[in-house]
Parts: C-alpha cells; sequence; structure tokens
C-alpha cells in the first residue's frame, strides 16, 4: 500500500477488510475467534432462526465494524492496539468487568474498558463498532491535550455531553463518505483524524503524570516497568511480572523502585490505584454508585483497609470525597 497523505496521519497503514457470515452457532464461534474479534467464544439459537454477520472496513488506524447475531454470543475482550467505540441499534448487549455489567443503551455510544479483558453478552443484537488505534489518538491528543508522552487513560463509565455526541456523528458521517474514495484517498486520512478528535470529545483522556526521573536515560527499565503498572492497574499485578517487563531480577526490582521512588512496587501500585480511586469518586453520582462498588473497580478486595489507606492518603474518607 502507497504512503498515507501527508494529513497528520502514520506514515502507512495496512488496508482491513473482513466479513464472515454463517447461519449455525459452531460456525460463528469459529469465526469470531478466527478475526480476532475475541475469545472464549460460545453461541446457541434464540429461535427457530439462527444467522451471524460479522465485518469490518478501513485500515490498522481506524475501522468501521459491524458484529449482528440473532441468538445469543457470549466472549471474552481483551483490551488490544485499539480503542472501541460501540452502540447498539437492535437487541441487547452487555458488558461485565469482573462482575460490574454495563447494559448498552440503543444507540449510545460507549467505550470498551481499555485497560482489561472484560466479557461481552449479546441476545439478537445489532451492534456497531469503531476501532481506532491507540497510537493514533496519542498523536492526535499530544496536539490538543497536556499529555506529552504519558499513556492516556479514560472513564469508559463517563456519559458523553450532546454537543460531544454530535461531533461524534458527524465524524462517522465523513467517515462513511470517505470510504467511497477507499481508503488510501487524502479524504481518508482526514476523516480519521476528526474521527480521533471526535472521540477524545467523547472521552477527554487523563494523562499519567510520572515522577520526572523516569525521563532519565539510566531509569528506562524502570519507567518501562512503571507504564506496564499503569496499564494493568485493574490486574494483579506482581513484582515476578514487573520483573519481566524490566528484564531484571525480583531484588532489582525492587531495589530500584526504592532508589528512584522511595517506595516498594506494590505500595505504587497500590498508590496508584487510590489515585484512580479518588478520580472515579470525585466524578460519580453517589445515588448510582457506592464506595465499594468503586473500589473494587480498582482492586481493592477489603473494604475497611482500603479505607484505612485513603484516609491515609488522602486525609479524608471515600465517602467524603463521593459526596462532594
Amino acid at each position: 500500500m502507497p504512503d498515507a497523505p501527508n494529513d497528520g496521519s502514520s506514515a502507512s497503514v495496512d488496508l482491513i477488510r473482513i466479513e464472515v457470515t454463517g447461519r449455525d452457532p459452531e460456525s460463528a464461534v469459529r469465526d469470531l475467534t478466527a478475526v480476532g474479534a475475541g475469545r472464549q467464544w460460545t453461541s446457541r439459537r434464540t429461535g427457530a432462526d439462527y444467522s451471524y454477520r460479522y465485518t469490518a472496513i478501513g485500515d490498522s488506524e481506524v475501522t468501521i465494524r459491524r458484529s449482528r447475531v440473532q441468538g445469543f454470543v457470549r466472549g471474552v475482550v481483551d483490551p488490544g492496539d485499539d480503542y472501541v467505540v460501540q452502540w447498539v441499534t437492535a437487541g441487547s448487549v452487555v458488558v461485565d468487568l469482573d462482575g460490574e455489567r454495563v447494559d448498552s443503551r440503543r444507540d449510545a455510544p460507549t467505550l470498551y474498558p481499555t485497560e482489561q479483558a472484560f466479557v461481552v453478552i449479546g441476545n439478537d443484537s445489532d451492534q456497531r463498532l469503531v476501532h481506532l488505534s491507540r497510537a493514533m489518538v496519542h498523536d492526535v491528543a499530544v496536539d490538543h491535550y497536556d499529555v506529552g508522552e504519558s499513556p492516556l487513560r479514560f472513564d469508559h463509565h463517563r456519559a458523553p455531553d450532546a454537543s460531544a455526541l454530535g461531533r461524534w456523528g458527524d465524524a462517522l458521517v465523513s467517515l462513511s463518505r470517505a470510504l467511497r474514495d477507499g481508503v488510501e484517498s487524502r479524504a481518508w486520512g482526514i476523516a480519521k483524524r476528526a474521527a480521533a478528535e471526535a472521540f477524545l470529545g467523547l472521552y477527554p483522556p487523563r494523562s499519567e503524570a510520572l515522577p520526572a526521573e523516569l525521563s532519565l536515560p539510566r531509569n528506562a527499565r524502570l519507567r518501562a516497568m512503571v507504564e506496564y503498572v499503569h496499564a494493568h492497574v485493574r490486574e494483579p499485578v506482581t513484582v515476578g511480572d514487573l520483573a519481566t517487563v524490566g528484564e531484571l531480577s525480583v531484588r532489582s526490582v525492587q531495589e530500584s523502585f526504592a532508589r528512584v521512588l522511595g517506595v516498594s512496587p506494590l505500595t505504587y501500585l497500590r498508590e496508584v490505584r487510590l489515585e484512580r480511586v479518588r478520580d472515579d469518586l470525585l466524578e460519580q453520582d453517589p445515588q448510582s454508585v457506592t464506595v465499594g462498588d468503586v473500589a473494587r473497580r480498582w482492586g481493592f478486595a477489603h473494604l475497611g483497609r482500603f479505607s484505612a489507606a485513603y484516609y491515609e492518603r488522602f486525609g479524608e474518607y471515600p465517602k467524603q470525597t463521593l459526596r462532594r
């Protein structure tokens, strides 16, 4: 494929065109796995007629997709190289993140969780999706937000405002029109960037403020481990995981964190989780969420210990933060 035009997109991208279709659950499981739509799929009939169709068109930076299943389907989706915005036009789709279930509302875009595997469950569903590459979104975010080279964070619980939804709808129309000219066209390159800008309007990023010492070349391995913590903060991260990322021994990992950051790796992980909890509590409606819900979302299983650690860190109890 020729180089993309000089419109702010990356120099070279790969064409993506997918279409799988069938009329039995076994083929659906096979095809959805084969096209990378997820893993551990199960599917079954909900009536006499069963059918499925999964399509994708675009390139490695942006794809427009549609997943239609006349039946029941369930699978696990892992965070990948893309951010995914989805909405439902028929039937129902539920996202389950560690027991926290979110029902998709008809024609309302929602962001798939970006940092942890989740389960998606569909019943007689017609689902639209837009995949945007993380690298491209970060490049666009650098021009509009103070994010530097830090990883981006998004709140998939956020309800976009009306103006942001309008810009997103306009961006989708532009993408569809640009596809007529092909993914090598200048129109497609411009439409992709507009879609990334509209995405950032739907879900304004929160950049990770990494310690300044991590920018020094001698701390490159420690930076990689810290970035791993931020990217996998919901997961049960171990010192062994960090040792693998940093290509160091467990003892060297401990020493690196203590020398540069003044804390142990697991203490650093706890502090990041506490910050995430506080960010969520400040944004959530106390009528629709509990402290326990938010704490468990960020990996705190023992609420008593969590509350004590939160008070020690911020000088107030989490319930006080939520009620602000």
